[in-house]
C-alpha cells in the first residue's frame, strides 16, 4: 500500500491554488461598468442643438461632435455655436467615468440626468481660467446648486481654494504635481437620489460630495457632454474617451 505523504499533497495543492487566475486590477476596478462609446462611432448618442448654447447658427447644429483617435472631440463649428452631445439611454442612480484631455480654454461639462435642453445636475468641465472640474452646477435650474472647492488661475498648473462644505483634498501647491496637462486625466461622478447627492473624483480622489437641499430636476436623463457657446473655440478642442456607467439601482 503506497503511502501519502501529506506535505507533498499540501504543497501541490498550494502550488494548484496560486495558480489559479486572478482578476487584474483594473479589471477589478471596471466591475460594474459598462462603455457607453465604442471609440469608432457616435452609436447610441446625438446632437442636441435646443440648449442655448447653439444660437449662433440658424441651422441649430449643435456644435461640431467627430470620433478622433479612440476619443470623442467636440468643438464650436462656427464661432460661438455649441452644444451638447447626449446619450440615447437614460439613467437614475448611477456612476459615470471618463477620460480627458481637453484644451485649457474651451467650457465644457458633464451633464448628469440632462434632457436635449440642456438642462442637468453638471459636474464641472471649466477647463479655464476661473473655471473648475468636478465642482457642480445646475445647468439650466438657476444656476443652483453652485458649488466648488478651487478655481483656475491664468495657467492650468495654477489654482486657489474656495470656500465650499468639502475642503479641496490637493493643495494648490501640489497640484501642478497631481493634474497633468496634455495628458489623458480620469474624472469621475455619482448621482443618486433625489434630492441628489453628488460625488465626484479626479484621478481616484475624492473632491466632492453635495447633498441638494431640495428636489430641482427630473428623476432620470441621459449623460451629455457640451461645448459651451461664445467666443470663437472652433479651434481649441474638448476631448473624451473611456467613457463607462455603472447602473446603482
Amino acid at each position: 500500500m503506497n503511502r501519502i505523504c501529506l506535505p507533498c499533497l499540501a504543497t501541490i495543492l498550494l502550488g494548484f491554488h496560486s495558480s489559479q487566475p486572478t482578476a487584474p486590477a483594473d479589471e477589478k476596478k471596471d466591475a460594474g461598468y459598462v462603455r457607453i462609446f465604442d471609440g469608432k462611432t457616435l452609436d447610441g448618442w446625438h446632437v442636441s442643438a435646443e440648449t442655448g448654447h447653439s444660437g449662433a447658427s440658424k441651422h441649430k447644429t449643435g456644435g461640431r461632435w467627430v470620433v478622433e483617435n479612440g476619443a470623442m472631440v467636440g468643438s464650436q463649428d462656427i464661432p460661438g455655436n455649441g452644444g451638447i452631445i447626449i446619450t440615447d439611454k437614460k439613467y437614475k442612480n448611477f456612476e459615470v467615468v471618463l477620460e480627458m484631455n481637453n484644451d485649457f480654454g474651451p467650457d465644457s461639462g458633464l451633464f448628469l440626468r440632462s434632457n436635449d435642453k440642456g438642462q442637468a445636475y453638471q459636474a464641472m468641465i471649466d477647463y479655464h481660467k476661473g473655471g473648475n472640474l468636478m465642482g457642480l452646477y445646475g445647468e439650466g435650474l438657476g444656476g443652483q446648486p453652485h458649488v466648488r472647492n478651487f478655481d483656475f488661475l491664468d495657467e492650468v498648473t495654477k489654482i486657489k481654494e474656495a470656500k465650499s462644505p468639502f475642503p479641496l483634498p490637493v493643495s494648490p501647491e501640489k497640484w501642478p504635481g497631481f493634474w497633468r496637462h496634455g495628458e489623458w486625466n480620469e474624472l469621475k461622478a455619482r448621482l443618486v437620489g433625489n434630492p441628489p447627492t453628488f460625488t465626484s473624483w479626479i484621478k481616484g480622489v475624492k473632491f466632492m460630495e453635495y447633498t441638494d437641499d431640495k428636489k430641482r430636476h427630473q428623476d432620470e436623463g441621459g449623460i451629455a457632454l457640451q461645448v459651451h457657446g461664445g467666443g470663437d473655440y472652433t479651434k481649441q478642442f474638448v476631448r473624451y474617451r473611456n467613457i463607462r456607467v455603472k447602473v446603482l439601482d
